[in-house]
C-alpha cells in the first residue's frame, strides 16, 4: 500500500452535513480545506443516512443560517428546475416535494447531494477544495497539544493529512480517542452535570439507538424480500418498555410513554400540502406513509410517479440492542441492525395488519435506487449520538429545558455563535431507557462548546460538540449540525487570519466580538428573536 502526504489550511474529517458546512466556512475565507468522507454522498443524514430534515417552528422564516438557508432553497429550486412538477406545486412558495408531515421540506436524497455538490463546485473547480472519498480514518498522530496528521486510506493508498486545524465531522467523534482528545459517551451522571434528567451513575455505554433507514413504494405486483434469517427473532421480539411487540402498529408515545397505534395506508387519496405553509394543519404521525413521505406523486405530472415513496424511519426500526460506539466490531453491530431493518421490510409485506382486516402489503417495494444502495436500504446508519468532547463549556439540561428555564427562556451566552431549537428528543437507549422528550425553549448555541479543554488545533464540527447525554438530543438535528460546523470552519480561518488559538478568541473580549462579527456578516444568526408572536 503507498502511502503519500496531502496539506491543507484545513482538514476536515467527515463529509455529513457539519463536515460540508465546516468545509464551506473555511473556503469562503479564501483557505483551503481537505475533506474525506466514507461514503458515496456527500450530506451524511441529510443523504447517505436518507432522514428527511427535522426543524424548528419557524425555518421558513429566522433561526437557521444563510447558508443552511441556500440549501433548503436550492432543493427546492432544483425541483423546480428538473422535475415535473404540477403547476400548482411549482407556485407553492414553500414548496415540499414529499409533503410530508416530519418537515416543511421533505424530499430525496439524491437531490440533496445535487445541491451540495453544487455548492461546493466551484471551490473543487478553484483547487481550493480537494475531496477524498470514499475513505476511512486509519490513525493520527499529536505533539504534545497539537494533533499533527490524520491518515486515510483512499483507493488503496494510505494518505496522511496535514495542516494547522483538523476537524471532526465524523459521525461518531472518531478523531477523539485517535488524538487523544478528552470525551464522553452515554449518560453523564447527575453529579457530574446536575441534570434533573441524568441518573446518579454515569453510564458510558448507555446510548441512544440507531437506525438503518430505507425507502419504499407501493406498486402492482408481489416484490415480497426473502425472509431475513433472524425474522423470527424480531417478530416475537418485545422490549420491557414497548407495551407491545415491537413489530406491531403499537408503538410508546415519545411524549407520553403510553402505548398508542400508528396507522399506515400506502398511497393515500389526500391533498398533499399544497396550500401555504401557515395554512397546514399537521396531523403527525398518525399514518407512517405520509409522516415521512419524500415524493408525493400527487404534486408531480400524472404518471411521473407510480407510487409515492415513504422513507421508513419509523420507532421499530431503532436498534438499541448494544452499542455502536465502542465495539470491538461495528461492521457487525451494523448488519444486526440491517437485519432488523429487513425483518420489518419482510414484515410490512407479508404480516403486518392492514386497515381491512387483512395483512400485509405484497406490493410494497424497497427504492434503493433512491438510497444510493444495492441492498435496498440506506448507504450508511443513521446514527443519533456520537463521542461528545469534553468542552470549555457543557451545555446542560438546565440551559434550555422549558419545565425548568419557563419564561425566562433559554440561558444567552455572550459567545453565542448560533441558534437552535428542537424538543430534547431522546429515543430508546441501549440501556434499556425509553424515549426521554423534554420541551425546550429557543437556545443559543455557545462558542464554548467547540473549544476542547485541552486539544489545541482539533475543533468539532457536527454532534461532537459539548452537549450532553440530554442535550444531545436537541443539538442533533440538521439545522444545529449544519451551524456548528459552519462555525468551525469559520473559526479555524479566523485564527489562521489572526494568529490566534480558538480557546484565545472565546476568552478575549476584542478577539470574540471580532469573530461573532464575522458570523453575522456571514449571516450567522446569533440570537433569536421575539418569538411569541409567531
Amino acid at each position: 500500500m503507498a502511502e503519500r502526504e496531502m496539506r491543507a489550511d484545513v482538514v476536515v474529517i467527515g463529509g455529513g452535513l457539519g463536515g460540508v458546512a465546516a468545509a464551506l466556512g473555511a473556503l469562503r475565507a479564501g483557505r483551503s480545506v481537505l475533506m474525506t468522507e466514507e461514503y458515496a454522498w456527500l450530506g451524511g443524514q441529510l443523504t447517505s443516512q436518507a432522514v428527511p430534515p427535522d426543524e424548528h417552528t419557524w425555518v421558513e422564516r429566522f433561526g437557521v443560517t444563510a447558508s443552511y438557508r441556500r440549501l433548503r432553497e436550492g432543493i427546492r429550486d432544483y425541483y423546480r428546475a428538473h422535475y415535473p412538477l404540477t403547476e400548482r406545486a411549482r407556485a407553492t412558495r414553500d414548496l415540499n416535494p414529499g409533503a410530508g408531515h416530519v418537515s416543511r421540506l421533505c424530499h430525496e436524497p439524491r437531490v440533496a447531494v445535487a445541491v451540495i455538490e453544487s455548492m461546493l463546485a466551484p471551490y473543487r473547480s478553484s483547487g481550493l477544495l480537494t475531496v477524498l472519498q470514499p475513505a476511512t480514518v486509519r490513525s493520527a498522530t499529536t505533539d504534545g497539544d497539537r494533533v499533527t496528521s490524520v491518515t486515510v486510506t483512499h483507493e488503496g493508498d494510505e494518505i496522511v493529512l496535514t495542516g494547522p486545524y483538523v476537524l471532526d465531522a465524523t459521525e461518531t467523534g472518531e478523531l477523539l480517542p485517535l488524538t487523544g482528545t478528552e470525551f464522553v459517551t452515554g449518560f453523564e451522571s447527575q453529579d457530574e452535570t446536575g441534570e434533573p434528567g441524568a441518573p446518579a451513575e454515569p453510564q458510558p455505554d448507555n446510548m441512544q439507538a440507531f437506525s438503518v433507514c430505507f425507502a419504499v413504494d407501493h406498486v402492482a405486483g408481489d416484490h415480497t424480500i426473502d425472509r431475513p434469517a433472524s425474522y423470527h427473532r424480531w417478530r416475537e421480539y418485545q422490549p420491557a418498555f414497548w407495551g407491545d411487540k415491537m413489530l406491531s402498529w403499537r408503538t410508546p408515545n415519545p411524549r407520553t410513554l403510553e402505548t398508542s397505534t400508528r396507522g399506515f395506508t400506502p398511497n393515500p387519496d389526500d391533498d398533499p400540502w399544497l396550500v401555504d405553509a401557515d395554512q397546514r394543519a399537521d396531523p403527525g404521525d398518525g399514518n407512517l406513509w405520509t409522516f415521512r413521505r419524500i415524493a408525493a406523486r400527487r404534486q408531480f405530472e400524472p404518471g411521473f410517479y407510480s407510487s409515492d415513496i415513504c422513507l421508513v424511519n419509523w420507532p421499530m426500526i431503532d436498534y438499541f440492542e448494544e452499542p455502536l460506539i465502542g465495539a470491538a466490531d461495528p461492521g457487525a453491530v451494523v448488519a444486526r441492525a440491517e437485519d432488523l431493518s429487513r425483518s420489518v421490510m419482510y414484515w410490512l409485506q407479508t404480516e403486518a395488519p392492514r386497515p381491512d382486516g387483512g395483512a400485509g402489503w405484497p406490493g410494497l417495494r424497497l427504492r434503493g435506487d433512491v438510497t444510493g444502495s444495492t441492498d435496498g436500504l440506506a448507504m450508511a446508519p443513521y446514527i443519533r449520538e456520537s463521542r461528545r468532547i469534553r468542552a470549555e463549556y457543557t451545555i446542560v439540561e438546565q440551559d434550555l429545558s422549558l419545565a425548568v428555564r419557563g419564561d425566562k427562556g433559554a440561558v444567552s451566552h455572550a459567545d453565542s455563535i448560533g441558534v437552535g431549537m428542537y424538543r430534547i428528543d431522546l429515543h430508546p437507549s441501549t440501556g434499556g431507557d425509553n424515549y426521554i422528550d423534554v420541551a425546550s425553549c429557543p437556545f443559543e448555541v455557545p462558542l464554548g462548546a467547540l473549544i476542547p479543554r485541552r486539544i489545541e488545533n482539533l475543533l468539532p464540527a457536527g454532534k461532537n460538540i459539548g452537549t450532553t447525554h440530554i442535550t444531545n438530543g436537541s443539538h442533533r438535528l440538521h439545522p444545529t449540525e449544519w451551524n456548528a460546523g459552519e462555525v468551525a470552519g469559520a473559526l479555524a480561518a479566523f485564527c489562521l487570519d489572526r494568529a490566534v488559538t480558538p480557546r484565545a478568541v472565546r476568552n478575549t473580549p476584542a478577539l470574540l466580538a471580532d469573530f461573532q462579527e464575522r458570523l453575522t456578516a456571514e449571516g450567522v444568526e446569533l440570537r433569536w428573536p421575539d418569538v411569541s408572536g409567531y
